[in-house]
């Protein structure tokens, strides 16, 4: 694991867990290429490190990501396996030890299409969740139109893939992205 130099990635270990925490509010927490990096090499750092007994993935109060920071990626586009983002979907979906997502706030984009592939999904009563790929002329990014319909059916797969509007923590339980509703001071 390379010293984090980005702050905008926060990672700690304590007590058999490697938290990785969002911390780019300012910009709420849009993900640049560097913080895919400082995402992929925590998540590779807690694979290695046999004290770490699982990952969680969390923002900040108010805020977990609003996906894709857009003028990174168009100053920085990702180019083959070795980008920082497929660093990070590589090392997120090989993952032996559970992944843990603490879900607070704004969940778009990636926000969103990550948590399909933690085992673990707890979100606070006022986190939102947006898909917006097709508002933007995007593909739905990292398996999600593959993975959402085999998670919530078809029909509402597609409603919240092709119309991307924002939907609640409850509606995301009741899909099967969310395991548990909890209160903002209980989410951590």
């Amino acid at each position: 694991f390379r010293e984090n130099v980005n702050m905008d990635i926060e990672f700690s270990k304590a007590g058999g867990v490697a938290t990785l925490a969002f911390n780019r509010v300012d910009k709420k927490n849009a993900i640049t290429s560097a913080m895919y990096q400082s995402l992929a090499d925590g998540l590779r750092d807690a694979a290695q490190d046999a004290a770490v007994r699982a990952i969680v993935i969390t923002g900040q109060p108010g805020i977990f990501t609003a996906g894709n920071d857009v003028e990174d990626f168009l100053k920085n586009p990702p180019q083959g396996t070795d980008s920082p983002v497929a660093q990070f979907m590589e090392q997120l979906r090989v993952a032996e030890k559970p992944v843990i997502a603490a879900v607070t706030g704004m969940a778009i984009g990636i926000g969103t299409t990550l948590l399909l592939h933690c085992d673990l999904v707890y979100a606070a009563e006022n986190a939102r969740f947006a898909m917006p790929f097709t508002q933007l002329g995007l593909c739905p990014e990292f398996a999600s139109s593959l993975l959402m319909p085999r998670l919530a059916g078809y029909q509402h797969a597609a409603e919240k893939l092709l119309l991307g509007e924002a939907f609640t923590a409850t509606e995301a339980q009741q899909l099967g992205l969310v395991n548990k509703v909890l209160a903002a001071d209980e989410l951590q």
